[in-house]
Protein backbone atom coordinates (compact mmCIF):
# COMPACT_ATOMS: atom_id res chain seq x y z
CA UNK A 1 0.00 0.00 0.00
CA UNK A 2 1.10 3.27 -0.72
CA UNK A 3 1.20 5.81 2.03
CA UNK A 4 0.57 9.64 0.90
CA UNK A 5 -0.34 12.87 2.36
CA UNK A 6 -0.75 16.28 1.27
CA UNK A 7 -0.84 19.87 3.06
CA UNK A 8 -1.10 23.61 1.60
CA UNK A 9 -0.91 26.64 3.34
CA UNK A 10 -1.51 29.82 2.96
CA UNK A 11 1.87 31.23 4.15
CA UNK A 12 2.19 34.01 6.47
CA UNK A 13 2.36 37.19 4.51
CA UNK A 14 -0.54 36.35 1.48
CA UNK A 15 -3.63 37.05 1.33
CA UNK A 16 -5.11 34.02 -0.71
CA UNK A 17 -3.52 30.97 -1.84
CA UNK A 18 -2.70 30.31 -5.30
CA UNK A 19 -0.99 26.66 -4.84
CA UNK A 20 -3.48 23.49 -4.94
CA UNK A 21 -2.32 19.79 -4.79
CA UNK A 22 -4.62 16.39 -5.42
CA UNK A 23 -3.74 12.61 -4.62
CA UNK A 24 -5.41 10.42 -7.10
CA UNK A 25 -4.45 7.37 -5.46
CA UNK A 26 -6.79 5.62 -8.10
CA UNK A 27 -4.49 6.80 -10.76
CA UNK A 28 -1.17 6.29 -8.31
CA UNK A 29 -1.11 10.08 -9.59
CA UNK A 30 0.28 13.06 -7.11
CA UNK A 31 -0.20 16.41 -8.86
CA UNK A 32 1.01 20.00 -7.13
CA UNK A 33 0.36 23.33 -8.55
CA UNK A 34 1.19 26.71 -7.86
CA UNK A 35 -0.78 29.35 -9.64
CA UNK A 36 0.36 32.93 -10.38
CA UNK A 37 -2.04 35.85 -12.03
CA UNK A 38 -3.63 37.58 -9.10
CA UNK A 39 -6.23 36.56 -6.66
CA UNK A 40 -8.83 34.86 -9.68
CA UNK A 41 -6.11 34.09 -11.99
CA UNK A 42 -3.28 31.90 -10.26
CA UNK A 43 -6.37 29.92 -8.10
CA UNK A 44 -8.22 29.41 -11.33
CA UNK A 45 -4.57 28.14 -13.09
CA UNK A 46 -4.07 26.19 -10.59
CA UNK A 47 -7.13 23.94 -10.46
CA UNK A 48 -7.26 24.13 -14.43
CA UNK A 49 -4.27 22.53 -14.56
CA UNK A 50 -4.24 19.60 -12.08
CA UNK A 51 -7.99 19.05 -13.08
CA UNK A 52 -6.83 18.70 -16.99
CA UNK A 53 -3.63 16.43 -15.75
CA UNK A 54 -5.82 14.01 -13.88
CA UNK A 55 -8.61 13.92 -16.69
CA UNK A 56 -5.77 12.71 -19.13
CA UNK A 57 -3.97 10.27 -17.34
CA UNK A 58 -7.42 8.84 -16.62
CA UNK A 59 -8.10 8.20 -19.98
CA UNK A 60 -4.78 7.16 -20.90
CA UNK A 61 -3.78 3.98 -22.19
CA UNK A 62 -0.21 4.23 -20.97
CA UNK A 63 1.43 5.04 -17.81
CA UNK A 64 4.55 6.60 -18.15
CA UNK A 65 7.08 9.74 -18.35
CA UNK A 66 5.24 10.48 -21.83
CA UNK A 67 1.75 10.32 -20.47
CA UNK A 68 2.81 13.07 -18.12
CA UNK A 69 4.28 15.10 -20.85
CA UNK A 70 1.44 14.76 -22.84
CA UNK A 71 -1.09 15.34 -19.86
CA UNK A 72 1.39 18.88 -19.03
CA UNK A 73 0.33 20.01 -22.55
CA UNK A 74 -3.19 19.14 -22.58
CA UNK A 75 -3.02 21.49 -19.07
CA UNK A 76 -1.20 23.99 -20.80
CA UNK A 77 -3.60 24.23 -23.92
CA UNK A 78 -6.49 24.29 -20.99
CA UNK A 79 -5.24 27.51 -18.76
CA UNK A 80 -4.05 29.56 -21.99
CA UNK A 81 -7.64 29.14 -23.71
CA UNK A 82 -8.76 30.73 -20.48
CA UNK A 83 -6.34 33.10 -20.21
CA UNK A 84 -8.34 35.43 -22.86
CA UNK A 85 -10.90 35.71 -20.46
CA UNK A 86 -10.13 39.77 -18.87
CA UNK A 87 -10.41 38.20 -15.44
CA UNK A 88 -7.76 35.82 -16.31
CA UNK A 89 -5.42 37.76 -18.63
CA UNK A 90 -1.87 36.16 -18.13
CA UNK A 91 -2.74 33.53 -15.48
CA UNK A 92 -0.45 30.47 -15.32
CA UNK A 93 1.25 28.09 -12.92
CA UNK A 94 4.01 26.01 -12.23
CA UNK A 95 3.70 21.78 -12.19
CA UNK A 96 5.10 18.85 -11.08
CA UNK A 97 3.76 15.45 -11.05
CA UNK A 98 4.64 11.84 -10.04
CA UNK A 99 3.16 8.90 -11.20
CA UNK A 100 3.60 5.04 -10.16
CA UNK A 101 3.61 2.53 -12.49
CA UNK A 102 4.66 -1.12 -11.39
CA UNK A 103 8.13 -0.70 -10.11
CA UNK A 104 8.55 2.37 -11.61
CA UNK A 105 8.24 6.27 -10.58
CA UNK A 106 8.03 8.90 -13.44
CA UNK A 107 8.34 12.81 -12.67
CA UNK A 108 7.47 15.83 -14.77
CA UNK A 109 7.47 19.47 -13.98
CA UNK A 110 7.24 22.70 -15.99
CA UNK A 111 8.44 26.14 -13.28
CA UNK A 112 9.72 25.82 -10.14
CA UNK A 113 7.83 23.72 -8.20
CA UNK A 114 9.59 19.98 -6.74
CA UNK A 115 10.21 16.85 -7.02
CA UNK A 116 12.74 14.73 -4.80
CA UNK A 117 13.66 11.38 -4.09
CA UNK A 118 14.92 10.01 -0.55
CA UNK A 119 16.28 6.86 -0.85
CA UNK A 120 19.52 4.44 1.34
CA UNK A 121 19.74 7.75 3.66
CA UNK A 122 20.33 10.27 0.76
CA UNK A 123 18.68 13.12 -0.74
CA UNK A 124 17.88 13.40 -4.92
CA UNK A 125 16.23 16.30 -6.02
CA UNK A 126 15.04 14.83 -9.86
CA UNK A 127 13.60 17.87 -11.04
CA UNK A 128 15.12 20.74 -12.45
CA UNK A 129 14.16 24.17 -11.76
CA UNK A 130 12.92 26.11 -15.15
CA UNK A 131 14.12 29.56 -13.86
CA UNK A 132 16.22 32.56 -15.00
CA UNK A 133 18.95 31.66 -11.85
CA UNK A 134 18.98 27.93 -13.03
CA UNK A 135 19.47 28.56 -16.63
CA UNK A 136 20.81 31.33 -16.96
CA UNK A 137 22.39 32.44 -13.82
CA UNK A 138 24.58 29.20 -13.01
CA UNK A 139 25.41 28.87 -16.85
CA UNK A 140 26.86 32.33 -16.52
CA UNK A 141 28.76 31.39 -13.50
CA UNK A 142 27.08 33.98 -10.96
CA UNK A 143 28.00 32.71 -7.60
CA UNK A 144 25.02 31.38 -5.98
CA UNK A 145 25.44 33.57 -2.72
CA UNK A 146 24.72 36.60 -5.58
CA UNK A 147 22.16 34.57 -7.16
CA UNK A 148 20.11 34.99 -3.89
CA UNK A 149 19.64 38.46 -3.72
CA UNK A 150 19.69 38.54 -7.98
CA UNK A 151 16.59 40.73 -9.24
CA UNK A 152 15.42 37.56 -11.37
CA UNK A 153 15.94 35.15 -8.81
CA UNK A 154 12.00 34.60 -8.95
CA UNK A 155 11.34 34.52 -12.80
CA UNK A 156 10.35 31.39 -13.93
CA UNK A 157 11.59 30.52 -18.05
CA UNK A 158 8.64 28.85 -18.73
CA UNK A 159 4.78 28.12 -17.21
CA UNK A 160 1.64 26.44 -17.88
CA UNK A 161 -0.75 28.54 -19.96
CA UNK A 162 1.77 31.39 -20.41
CA UNK A 163 4.86 29.99 -22.78
CA UNK A 164 3.72 29.81 -26.12
CA UNK A 165 5.82 26.59 -26.18
CA UNK A 166 5.60 24.26 -23.38
CA UNK A 167 8.99 22.57 -22.18
CA UNK A 168 8.41 20.05 -19.59
CA UNK A 169 10.94 18.11 -18.28
CA UNK A 170 10.03 14.01 -17.77
CA UNK A 171 12.03 11.63 -15.35
CA UNK A 172 11.52 8.34 -14.75
CA UNK A 173 13.45 6.12 -11.97
CA UNK A 174 12.82 2.13 -11.00
CA UNK A 175 11.35 2.43 -7.19
CA UNK A 176 14.08 1.73 -4.38
CA UNK A 177 14.37 0.17 -1.22
CA UNK A 178 12.42 2.53 1.40
CA UNK A 179 11.92 5.16 -1.12
CA UNK A 180 9.89 8.11 -0.25
CA UNK A 181 9.15 10.87 -2.33
CA UNK A 182 8.43 14.87 -1.78
CA UNK A 183 6.33 16.80 -4.15
CA UNK A 184 6.60 20.87 -2.98
CA UNK A 185 6.09 24.46 -4.26
CA UNK A 186 8.77 27.22 -4.07
CA UNK A 187 6.89 28.32 -1.04
CA UNK A 188 8.28 25.29 0.78
CA UNK A 189 12.05 25.05 -1.18
CA UNK A 190 13.06 28.80 -0.53
CA UNK A 191 12.72 28.99 2.93
CA UNK A 192 13.52 25.55 4.33
CA UNK A 193 16.87 24.35 3.49
CA UNK A 194 17.81 21.35 1.58
CA UNK A 195 19.66 20.46 5.10
CA UNK A 196 16.61 20.87 7.24
CA UNK A 197 14.35 19.00 4.03
CA UNK A 198 16.30 15.84 3.65
CA UNK A 199 16.51 15.21 7.59
CA UNK A 200 12.64 15.75 8.26
CA UNK A 201 12.19 13.10 5.19
CA UNK A 202 14.77 10.98 6.59
CA UNK A 203 13.01 11.34 10.32
CA UNK A 204 10.63 8.13 11.90
CA UNK A 205 7.66 10.09 11.15
CA UNK A 206 4.83 8.86 8.78
CA UNK A 207 4.19 10.75 5.60
CA UNK A 208 1.58 12.97 7.34
CA UNK A 209 3.86 13.89 10.26
CA UNK A 210 6.69 15.05 7.48
CA UNK A 211 3.81 16.74 5.95
CA UNK A 212 3.66 18.98 9.22
CA UNK A 213 7.32 19.38 10.08
CA UNK A 214 7.77 20.56 6.80
CA UNK A 215 4.86 23.05 6.92
CA UNK A 216 5.66 24.01 10.25
CA UNK A 217 9.87 24.50 9.37
CA UNK A 218 8.10 26.78 6.77
CA UNK A 219 6.04 29.02 9.04
CA UNK A 220 8.93 29.35 11.53
CA UNK A 221 10.98 30.65 8.84
CA UNK A 222 8.50 33.60 8.06
CA UNK A 223 6.79 31.56 4.71
CA UNK A 224 6.28 34.71 2.57
CA UNK A 225 4.40 32.74 -0.35
CA UNK A 226 1.76 29.74 0.02
CA UNK A 227 3.36 26.43 1.35
CA UNK A 228 2.44 22.98 -0.14
CA UNK A 229 3.66 19.53 0.23
CA UNK A 230 3.09 16.29 -0.88
CA UNK A 231 4.43 12.89 1.19
CA UNK A 232 4.74 9.78 -0.53
CA UNK A 233 5.83 6.62 1.56
CA UNK A 234 6.61 3.79 -1.36
CA UNK A 235 8.40 1.01 0.87
CA UNK A 236 5.12 -1.03 1.62
CA UNK A 237 3.98 -0.80 -1.51
CA UNK A 238 7.22 -1.78 -3.33
CA UNK A 239 7.12 -4.99 -1.18
CA UNK A 240 3.64 -5.65 -2.36
CA UNK A 241 4.35 -5.43 -5.37
CA UNK A 242 7.95 -7.58 -5.22
CA UNK A 243 5.22 -10.45 -3.55
CA UNK A 244 3.08 -10.29 -7.04
CA UNK A 245 4.35 -12.69 -9.47
CA UNK A 246 7.25 -11.67 -11.81
CA UNK A 247 5.05 -10.99 -15.30
CA UNK A 248 2.81 -8.57 -13.15
CA UNK A 249 5.73 -6.27 -10.83
CA UNK A 250 8.15 -6.48 -14.19
CA UNK A 251 8.84 -3.29 -15.41
CA UNK A 252 11.19 -3.50 -17.56
CA UNK A 253 9.18 -2.37 -20.33
CA UNK A 254 6.35 -0.31 -18.40
CA UNK A 255 3.35 0.77 -20.79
Amino acid sequence: MLKAFGLTNIGCTRSNNEDLFVLAADEQLYVVADGMGGTQGGEAAAELAVDAVVSHVRQSDSRNAATLVAAFNAAHNRVAAESIEPDRKGMGCTLVAALIHRMMLFFANVGDSRGYVFAHGACQQVTADQTWINEVGRKLGIPDGDLKQHPYRHVLTVAVGVAEALRVNSYSLPIAKDMQVLLCTDGLHDVVSGEDIQRIMLSAQSAEGKCRSLLAAAIEAGAPDNVTCVVLDLAHYRNEMLALPRAIHDSSNPQ
